[in-house]
C-alpha cells in the first residue's frame, strides 16, 4: 500500500474527528467513565482491527485509551490507517 503525501494526510485528518498527527502516526485519546469502560472499548477494537489485519498501538490508563495508528510495514501513513480510524470512531 502506498504512503500518503503530506497534503493528503492533512486533508484526510481534517475529515477525521478527534485525531491528530504525531510524527508518522495518527493518534486519538478516548475517555470513559471508568477502567471497565476503557477495557470494553479496547475489546470492541479487536474485530475491526482483525478484519483489516491492521492493528493499532494502544495505551490504557484507567479511564483513558490512547490509540495510535500507522503502517509499520510501510513506515508511515496509508489509506488503511484512516479507514481503521473511521471504524474506531464509529465504535464510540
Amino acid at each position: 500500500m502506498a504512503l500518503l503525501g503530506d497534503q493528503e494526510i492533512q486533508d484526510r485528518l481534517a475529515e477525521l474527528e478527534g485525531w491528530s498527527l504525531e510524527g508518522r502516526r495518527i493518534v486519538r485519546e478516548f475517555e470513559f467513565e471508568d477502567f471497565v469502560g476503557s477495557i470494553r472499548f479496547v475489546d470492541s477494537l479487536v474485530e475491526p482491527a482483525e478484519a483489516m489485519n491492521h492493528h493499532p498501538d494502544l495505551g490504557i490508563s484507567w479511564n483513558k485509551v490512547t490509540v495510535a495508528i500507522t503502517n509499520h510495514a510501510e513506515g508511515g501513513l496509508t489509506a488503511s490507517d484512516f479507514e481503521l480510524a473511521l471504524k474506531i470512531n464509529a465504535l464510540t
